[in-house]
Formats: C-alpha cells, sequence, structure tokens
C-alpha cells in the first residue's frame, strides 16, 4: 500500500512536468543576436606579392673589337666617368705597324697607277692613230683598271688599319658610374670569336628599377602604373615606392612555374638601392579610397525562419543582389548595386545611404553561428570563392 501510493507521487509529478512543457511550447525559445555593420566610407585594396632584383634602368657593358695587351686603366670599381673619357688603353705596338703597312702598300699602288696612267694614255693616243693594235691597246687600259682597283683596296687597308688603332683606345659611351671591371694591367684580351667585356657602366644610380618576377596566375592583374612598394633586407626598416612601368609578354618557365618579368620604377636620390638587391615586391593591383562599402559577408546574410523571435516578419524583395536591416520587429531586404570587391569589404554603388545599419551575421544565445551554418540553412545563397591575393583594407 505504501508503494503504491509513492508510485501515485511519482505520476502526478510526471504529468505536472509534461503539461508545463507543453504549455511553454515544448522547448524554450532560444535567444537571437546579431552582428550589424555601417554603410560607411572605406579604403578597398587589392595587391599581389613578388620578389625582384633591383638593377640600373640603363647600363652599358664595354669592350674591345681588337686583341691585345691591356696596358693602361684608368678607372677601378664605381669611378664615376664622362662619355668620351679614356678609360683604358690596349698595347698599340703592332697596330701602328699594321698602320704604317698599309699606309706604305696605299704609297706603292698609288704609284703604280701613276705608271699605268701615263702608259694607258699614250697607248690610247696610239690607238687613235692606229700605230697600236686593240689587244695592245686592251691590255694598257686592263693594267691601268687593276691600278685603280688597287690603290681603292689598299686606301681601304690604311682606314681599317687606323680604326684598329683607334680601338686600342676605350672610352666611356656614357656618363655613369663604373660597376664592375673584369681586367687587369698586362692582361690579353682576344676578339677573334666575340668582344671582351671589360668594364660595366650605369648611367644613373639615382634612378634604378626593379625587375620583378610575377606568377602566371596574377599577371592578369598588373597593369602599367600601378602602384607598388618594396623591401629590401639591406634596409629592412624603410618602404620604397614605385610604379609598374612595363608588363613584359615573354614567359619564362622553371619547374613547371610560369612567370613573367614587369617593370618597377624605383627612385634612389639616397643611393640607398644597390644593384643586384633583391626587393620583396607588392604591387597594387585595386585602389580605391573613399568610397562607400560593407563587409562582403553582408550581402551573403539571408534571414530564415529558425531565426525569428515572436513577432518578427520577414520582407523579401526580387533582387540578386540585396542587405538586409532589422527595422523594428521586421527584416528588411534592400537591393543594392555592387562595385569593387576584394573578398573583405564590398564597394555599394547605390541602394543604401551611408550611415544605415546592415546585418552581417547572427548567433544563438550568444554562440557566434559560422557563416558556414548559415549558408546550410539557406541551400540558394551564393558561397565566397578562394583568393591566392592579400586583401589589404583600412577604414577611413
Amino acid at each position: 500500500m505504501k508503494n503504491k501510493k509513492i508510485w501515485i507521487g511519482v505520476g502526478l509529478v510526471a504529468l505536472i512536468a509534461i503539461v508545463a512543457w507543453l504549455m511553454s511550447g515544448g522547448k524554450k525559445e532560444e535567444k537571437v543576436s546579431f552582428e550589424t555593420s555601417k554603410v560607411e566610407r572605406q579604403d578597398i585594396h587589392t595587391s599581389i606579392t613578388a620578389t625582384g632584383t633591383i638593377e640600373p634602368v640603363t647600363s652599358v657593358t664595354v669592350g674591345t673589337q681588337v686583341s691585345g695587351i691591356v696596358s693602361k686603366l684608368y678607372v677601378d670599381y664605381n669611378s664615376i666617368v664622362k662619355k668620351g673619357q679614356v678609360i683604358a688603353e690596349l698595347d698599340k705596338t703592332n697596330l701602328t705597324s699594321e698602320l704604317k703597312t698599309a699606309q706604305a702598300n696605299l704609297s706603292s699602288a698609288q704609284s703604280t697607277l701613276n705608271y699605268e696612267t701615263t702608259n694607258y694614255n699614250r697607248y690610247k693616243t696610239l690607238y687613235e692613230k692606229g700605230l697600236v693594235s686593240a689587244d695592245d691597246y686592251e691590255n694598257a687600259r686592263l693594267s691601268y683598271d687593276k691600278a685603280r682597283q688597287q690603290v681603292a683596296t689598299s686606301r681601304e687597308s690604311v682606314q681599317k688599319a687606323q680604326t684598329n688603332l683607334s680601338y686600342a683606345t676605350i672610352t666611356s659611351p656614357i656618363d655613369g658610374v663604373v660597376l664592375s671591371k673584369s681586367v687587369e694591367e698586362g692582361q690579353t684580351v682576344a676578339a677573334s670569336f666575340n668582344t671582351p667585356e671589360l668594364f660595366t657602366i650605369a648611367k644613373d644610380l639615382t634612378d634604378m628599377r626593379v625587375i620583378a618576377d610575377i606568377d602566371e596566375a596574377d599577371i592578369g592583374g598588373v597593369k602599367e602604373g600601378q602602384r607598388v612598394t618594396f623591401t629590401v633586407d639591406a634596409f629592412p626598416d624603410d618602404k620604397f615606392e614605385g610604379r609598374v612601368t612595363q608588363v613584359r609578354q615573354e614567359a619564362t618557365t622553371t619547374s613547371n612555374v610560369v612567370t613573367y618579368e614587369v617593370v618597377i620604377s624605383a627612385p634612389n636620390a639616397d643611393l640607398k638601392l644597390k644593384p643586384g638587391l633583391t626587393a620583396n615586391v607588392t604591387i597594387f593591383t585595386l585602389e580605391k579610397n573613399d568610397i562607400l562599402a560593407v563587409p562582403s559577408k553582408a550581402l551573403r546574410f539571408m534571414p530564415n525562419e529558425a531565426i525569428l523571435q515572436k513577432g518578427q516578419t520577414i520582407e523579401d524583395t526580387e533582387a540578386p543582389t540585396k542587405v538586409w536591416t532589422l527595422e523594428g520587429n521586421t527584416f528588411k531586404a534592400h537591393k543594392v548595386e555592387t562595385g569593387t570587391t576584394n573578398g573583405m569589404l564590398t564597394e555599394i554603388v547605390s541602394g543604401i545611404s551611408e550611415g544605415t545599419e546592415v546585418l552581417v551575421d547572427f548567433s544563438f544565445n550568444g554562440s557566434e553561428s559560422p557563416e558556414g551554418e548559415q549558408q546550410a540553412s539557406n541551400p540558394f545563397m551564393p558561397r565566397p570563392r578562394g583568393n591566392n591575393r592579400n586583401n589589404n583594407q583600412q577604414k577611413k
């Protein structure tokens, strides 16, 4: 009898609990909080990174077209030179001898020509009077023509010998600074197959450039005139600036990686940048400043029945692109026209006014609902695409 009373009591408690649960709606209502963001003016930047090499805009390799022994060097590394300045000389002994031989041959050929000219004129007069045969006249004219050709050949030999002698004096072709020196006094240089390199002269070290290798996936966004910043390990605390001046069409393939060379200006008034330094380059492929923008995920926000609280309603609109506001108990959609985006921020061209609070995300009971869960409950919402580029944003 005692046990029966106990079981009746337990049953009554359970019945009361069930009735209370049913009267409360069968579950505890979850509290929803929302993340919002203002439509405000911001800067949208998109950039790509690469490495490159610093080099002078203009550099000239100075060589020699004749062989010989280097007899004099008048410049060294870092020497400042002017156009036409003598920077080296080769031994001129053999070249001078060749010139004298060519001049002697010219003199001999000229003497022969003088004789053949006189002989030809004599035979011509006798032939016109019928005193010599046509054969004798033609032989005299042939000898005269050969003598004239020999003089012309000898004159060219003299000119060539004079030119070769002038090549023994090496002058600077431009104003600039000597970057490298490849020979020493007493060294023999041979110009039989190619031109020996003696010096490399840079025209102006205050005007440098960076040759950057850009991956094929990023080259489509690189255009002339884009702003560039770069750093070098020699001055890690300094940031240098330049502009894209050329996008070269030739591709280079290394280990199945295709890259394109991009030329970047690098003003160097303080001469900190040295030829050969490695530059860590950031090219800003997109820069829009002081434009209306919202976080990109505001365009992916979509209210649904699961987040509605008591008395709340949804006022939707048929639009491919929209943002949402919570006005009282109403979720209201606003059709907007968008512009530039860098993945994190999206430009708002029209459709909503500056300063408006738009919904970005929501969470249940203070537990943030990841964007992926929200998208899972709305299968028609677009999903974010991956982006290997660097996206930089800065609020103004």
